[in-house]
């Protein structure tokens, strides 16, 4: 089954948001599953290691397979959508680094509990501003992000067999993805028990390897489009699925930890808020031309991994101030 099939009937911007919403549907039933059992650490470094994995392996690969794919030139996409995309990533940045800064200064007014009021508060924000972000990309300034070419791209499209109806199509991502989701339970069950059994720490289980299995699909069909010369909805679903991770999973987790009586919040402690700050950038700086090509893809998939090794010898700290 081809996802470019439903994606070739839809827009572009929503093809790609649907595509990255279905993928992140896993992460946030996992994320609620591990809530439910008070594993707030786990929550946070899966979701932190999807983002990472998003938007320095899945956009590396796709770039790089897709400047193989046409080696003669750079392959060209929208900048104005990837540079609001940028903007809300560091807007996710400032909302996690607060509270940790705030926490590691020892500067709350009251102890223990301004982190997490500070992250309630915070997280309310950060949805209002995802949600008027689908608003501003859907509806007040859809020509603002028209793909590049989109005229040829329509006419290739045009060319496709279709090989599934739309309604197929959205029905088999929303079956494989609740089946997905069952797995993910036995999944969370198991990895404190594979971190002591391979012998590995668990930031680097939860961060590295359990985000690379859960963006599998998101991979392949970046990597896909990027060989077809659709970088747009390569962007949509590499870095609209960290956009989204940040601005919504991540507070919405926040807001139903709050109903749970759990205290989750966005301190995500240093080392991590550290790497995700620095990666945010990186990306960043690769996108404000709107270009791309293999170079920059091996640059990201390096990237990807030093921060790999970083969290292999990367272990939380066992104080009271981990939690």
């Amino acid at each position: 089954m081809r996802l470019s099939n439903l994606l070739a009937t839809l827009a572009q911007q929503l093809g790609g948001l649907l595509n990255a919403t279905f993928g992140n549907a896993t992460e946030m039933i996992i994320s609620i599953y591990a809530l439910k059992n008070g594993m707030i650490r786990v929550v946070q470094q899966s979701l932190l290691g999807s983002i990472l994995s998003n938007m320095l392996l899945v956009l590396g690969c796709a770039f790089f397979a897709g400047g193989l794919a046409h080696p003669d030139r750079d392959q060209v996409f929208n900048k104005a959508s990837a540079v609001v995309n940028s903007g809300l990533l560091l807007m996710a940045v400032l909302g996690l680094m607060f509270p940790a800064v705030l926490h590691f200064t020892h500067s709350e007014a009251h102890y223990g509990k301004s982190e997490v009021s500070l992250s309630r508060f915070s997280s309310c924000i950060m949805l209002v501003a995802y949600a008027s972000y689908l608003f501003f990309q859907l509806k007040s300034q859809r020509s603002l992000y028209s793909p590049i070419g989109e005229e040829e791209e329509t006419t290739e499209d045009e060319e496709d067999e279709k090989e599934i109806t739309q309604a197929e199509a959205i029905s088999w991502l929303f079956v494989l993805t609740i089946w997905i989701s069952i797995l993910s339970g036995y999944l969370v069950d198991a990895i404190q028990g594979a971190s002591e059994s391979l012998n590995m720490p668990l930031a680097f289980i939860s961060v590295i390897l359990l985000p690379i299995v859960g963006n599998a699909a998101e991979h392949a069909s970046a990597i896909m489009f990027a060989m077809k010369n659709k970088l747009d909805i390569t962007l949509g679903v590499a870095i609209g699925s960290s956009t989204q991770i940040s601005m919504f999973v991540i507070p919405f987790c926040v807001v139903i930890g709050w109903m749970m009586g759990e205290e989750m919040d966005l301190n995500f402690q240093l080392f991590e808020t550290a790497t995700l700050f620095i990666t945010v950038l990186v990306v960043a700086f690769m996108l404000q031309e709107g270009t791309s090509n293999y170079f920059k893809g091996l640059m990201l998939i390096l990237c990807y991994l030093i921060v790999a090794a970083s969290f292999f010898v990367h272990v939380d700290p066992k104080s009271s101030d981990n939690k």
